[in-house]
């Protein structure tokens, strides 16, 4: 307990370190002209602030369009300005839904993100030719190696060049910053990171973030503390264990009589909780106008939780953690 309570609180301590004062502390809010932004965080080393809140792209490629435009617009109305998607969403439809509805109007006020699933150097530079094009830009805010699965799936990605196209898109102009994703394996991010500490090219490192996370193969604990240390920008996802954490989910198999919402904690205690820590921007999925709209309102009502709050919401659902079904996405060495 006594090491848990150190760790978080180091991670209280950064996350003051990275944020923006708001309106939430008696300040004014950063505006632009389509009126006034979330709060801002820092991200890593890139000097560059973001919202912290963040649209996840999967949603907008599976939901309606209808739905997908009108998520889009209301995340811009409600001073959401960090855009995440990837090539395979879709596949291509989430790049193109944002290449209609968003770069045309908005792209000189957005943080524009998408990632490449390529194994080579030959599919990762055709990826960043197709996402450029879908997307309607000339550049990219931020492009990142997408789902690492294992360590060897790291090593495999780097022998085969796909660490060097990102580079040269950097140097090119085409693409501003570079990272990696991954919700698998913890020890994927830490062996890209090893595999690169000689030049620490990386500005963010997407991974699972949320409550259930501190008590089982842990991203939080396994590969923060390296991203800080190398002032890389933390990007939550999988905040509410991909839907999990609810009774059931759409689009998926998943039913339980005891969710963790709302039996042990509220959605606000699960996004303050992530937002307590040093992450730059919490990237959620959405696929209606008042999924994002509530995510929207949270944000805004955001106060960082005390040591002693999050330890005690962490104990809340330790158990419910354990057997790893909540948080299926993890693949834990047998």
């Amino acid at each position: 307990m006594t090491d848990r309570r150190d760790f978080l609180k180091t991670m209280a301590a950064m996350t003051a370190a990275i944020s923006v004062p708001s309106l939430l502390h008696g300040q004014s809010a950063a505006q632009d002209r389509l009126g006034e932004i979330l709060p801002t965080r820092l991200l890593g080393k890139t000097g560059q602030q973001v919202s912290m809140l963040g649209v996840g792209g999967y949603h907008i490629g599976w939901t309606s369009e209808r739905d997908a435009q009108e998520v889009i617009e209301t995340a811009l109305e409600g001073g959401v300005r960090f855009f995440d998607t990837a090539e395979q969403y879709g596949p291509g439809t989430s790049e193109e839904r944002y290449g209609k509805y968003l770069t045309p109007k908005y792209r000189d006020l957005v943080f524009l993100m998408t990632k490449t699933l390529a194994r080579t150097a030959k599919e990762a530079q055709q990826h960043l030719e197709d996402s450029l094009r879908r997307l309607n830009t000339d550049y990219l805010d931020l492009w990142q190696i997408h789902s690492l699965t294992t360590p060897a799936d790291a090593d495999e990605r780097l022998s085969n060049g796909v660490l060097e196209v990102l580079l040269k898109a950097k140097e090119k102009g085409q693409v501003r910053q570079i990272g990696f994703t991954g919700h698998q394996n913890p020890f994927a991010h830490r062996r890209m990171l090893e595999q690169t500490q000689g030049n620490n090219p990386f500005d963010t490192v997407q991974m699972p973030v949320n409550v259930l996370d501190q008590s089982y193969f842990s991203f939080t604990q396994e590969v923060m503390p390296l991203l800080l240390e190398n002032n890389i920008g933390v990007l939550a996802m999988k905040s509410l264990a991909d839907g999990r954490f609810f009774a059931t989910k759409e689009r998926a198999n998943w039913k339980t009589d005891d969710p963790v919402i709302p039996n042990y904690l509220s959605i606000k205690e699960a996004l303050h909780f992530v937002w307590s820590l040093p992450v730059s921007s919490l990237i959620t999925g959405a696929e209606k106008a008042s999924y994002i709209q509530e995510k929207i309102d949270l944000a805004k009502s955001f106060v960082k939780l005390s040591d002693t709050e999050r330890l005690a919401l962490i104990d809340k659902v330790s158990n419910k953690a354990q057997d790893g079904s909540i948080e299926y996405f993890k693949q834990k060495p047998v």
